[in-house]
């Protein structure tokens, strides 16, 4: 066992509760480290349910084009906790040593009181950043957003909210109003708001808190658009029409998260020129999310010809979208879909099951080994049944795949295979495949 991993285990250790929404514990221990918070460069402090990684990976992709140094919080990970921690200094993940001596430090200066292991790593990703320079931090909440532990940051250049839906209800309540309202307690005095287009319940919330805090509240679809146009993205707000290339990731809700991306650049103004924009659209790059599988372990157990993608999706807003995308796959290239998914037990899988009612022709259920809290392939299949879908469970997700390659040789067709229901299953199949993030 390597030292990481060793030092997050005891980290791990230090509170009963794995999620306890609360800012005490992280002040003092903020406090016993010099307030690091104090010292970052300027944050964009981004919170929602869906869609944050895509907007904050398109924001650094277009900040990083236009020669700004991003620092980057984001979680969880999908192989390596390194992942979580991306340093302005040269664009990569924090190195081992950098990463072992700020656990450390805070380790010490926590003195074996409790704290939550996501905010005594969130302290050290501030320490890390603080310590390094860099242009900008892109600071995604964890969970929730009023209490979360990155909510520390007092004065940051934006606020952002990408689309709530369900999920992590135990903790932040049973309907979207609730949630929301959560979501926007990262909304400061005076400071920008850009708000995703929001659910009928989720809306007031959000208007009300933006109100009450005296900032100003861009929303998608009403003060700006981003949208599909003859082959191109046509980004348009009251200042006009920018004229972009098609997002590089994949789903239709990628307009909308590269839009969100944009507005919130521009509110915080930070928006380059259109070539650089253009540029950075380019090169966005968001590991898990409806990627596709072009070569690997995984790819070589399918069938010859089967199309295979990974997405870590979880809650039934993902399901929606994910299923709107593989329709639209289905539209292009009609082909048997097959999932293959494993799925926690905080999740909600009947409703990440329905969107994909009529579209597939069968769901193998796996295990995921790299948490304790993923539900058993009997009981998600079992659940995919309520959906109304074809189930087996499976031992592993190369058995899984084999099931799906017997399939495909019976019917003669080459499948299209969607691994997906958890970002742990995504890193355990991006791991297993040998192409975990760089």
């Amino acid at each position: 066992m390597d030292q990481i991993t060793k030092i997050l285990d005891r980290l791990l250790a230090l509170h009963p509760k794995e999620i306890d929404l609360s800012l005490g514990r992280m002040h003092r221990l903020l406090a016993a480290l010099g307030n690091p918070e104090n010292r970052l460069p300027p944050v964009v402090h981004v919170a929602g349910t869906n869609g944050k990684g895509s907007v904050t990976a398109t924001m650094r992709a277009i900040l990083e084009a236009s020669g700004k140094r991003c620092h980057v919080y984001t979680s969880p990970h999908l192989v390596s906790f390194n992942e979580r921690i991306r340093l302005g200094t040269d664009g990569s993940f924090v190195t081992d040593p950098v990463l072992y001596d700020a656990l450390h430090r805070c380790e010490e200066a926590n003195a074996g009181e409790e704290i939550t292991f996501f905010e005594i790593t969130t302290a050290a990703a501030l320490l890390i950043f603080a310590e390094h320079p860099a242009d900008i931090l892109l600071l995604e909440v964890g969970l929730g957003g009023r209490l979360d532990a990155t909510n520390v940051i007092d004065q940051p250049v934006v606020t952002v909210i990408t689309p709530v839906s369900m999920d992590h209800e135990k903790f932040l309540g049973d309907d979207l109003a609730v949630i929301a309202a959560e979501k926007a307690g990262i909304i400061k005095q005076g400071v920008p708001v850009v708000s995703a287009a929001q659910p009928e319940e989720a809306f007031p919330a959000i208007v009300r808190q933006a109100a009450r805090k005296r900032a100003a509240l861009k929303v998608f679809g009403q003060d700006f658009v981003a949208q599909h146009d003859q082959g191109r993205m046509a980004f348009q707000d009251d200042d006009g029409l920018i004229d972009l290339p098609l997002p590089v990731l994949g789903g239709g809700h990628q307009f909308a998260n590269a839009g969100l991306a944009i507005a919130a650049l521009k509110a915080a103004g930070l928006l380059p020129d259109e070539t650089t924009i253009t540029e950075g659209l380019k090169s966005v790059n968001w590991p898990g999310r409806l990627q596709p599988v072009m070569h690997g372990y995984l790819l070589d157990l399918c069938p010859e010809g089967a199309e295979v993608w990974i997405d870590g999706g979880h809650n039934p807003g993902a399901g929606v979208s994910v299923a709107q995308f593989m329709g639209e796959q289905e539209e292009r290239s009609p082909r048997p879909l097959y999932l293959v998914a494993g799925m926690l037990t905080t999740k909600d899988p009947v409703g990440y099951f329905l969107p994909f009612h009529g579209l597939v022709r069968h769901v193998g259920t796996v295990p995921i080994s790299t948490t304790t809290t993923a539900r058993s392939p009997e009981d998600l299949a079992d659940l995919a049944r309520c959906a109304g879908l074809e189930a087996t469970p499976f031992p592993s997700l190369d058995a899984a795949l084999a099931d799906v390659a017997a399939c495909a040789e019976k019917d003669g067709e080459p499948p299209r295979i969607l691994i997906c229901g958890s970002l742990y299953l995504a890193g355990e199949a991006l791991a297993r495949n040998g192409t975990a993030p760089d």
